[in-house]
């Protein structure tokens, strides 16, 4: 008998990578803090590879928080190609929710998660402004 383990990841933040965490049981993401520096891609892999190889057989029901305070281009690049792969699972009808949390009258977070919403078709996002 095999016993499918659900997929588990936290990552915890530093002074220029955020917080991650995938738990797969509690169909539920997290990302949250500040992500720059010029290896930031590598503090992404584990979610990345997980998102491309498993989410598409797992991903009903999932809510994705992001709530970043900073980002450099690199790591929106990074975010926008996250968000893609979930848009693609919710348009095969998959119930996804991605909340993009964010101060209020941080402008640039603000933005980036308007523009990123109008990228994404079937995923519902919530821009949330505290």
């Amino acid at each position: 008998m095999v016993v499918e383990v659900a997929f588990y990841l936290e990552k915890s933040k530093t002074s220029s990578t955020p917080y991650i965490l995938v738990d797969e049981e509690k169909k539920y993401i997290q990302i949250k803090g500040e992500s720059y520096g010029e290896h930031i891609i590598e503090h992404y892999t584990d979610l990345n590879e997980w998102l491309e190889d498993s989410f598409n057989e797992v991903c009903d029901g999932f809510t994705f928080d992001c709530e970043m305070s900073y980002f450099n281009s690199s790591t929106s690049k990074l975010l926008m190609d996250i968000l893609l792969l979930i848009d693609d699972c919710a348009a095969d009808g998959n119930s996804i929710t991605v909340n993009w949390i964010c101060e209020d009258g941080n402008d640039i977070i603000i933005e980036c998660g308007e523009d990123y919403d109008d990228e994404l078709e079937h995923l519902t996002f919530n821009l949330i402004i505290r």
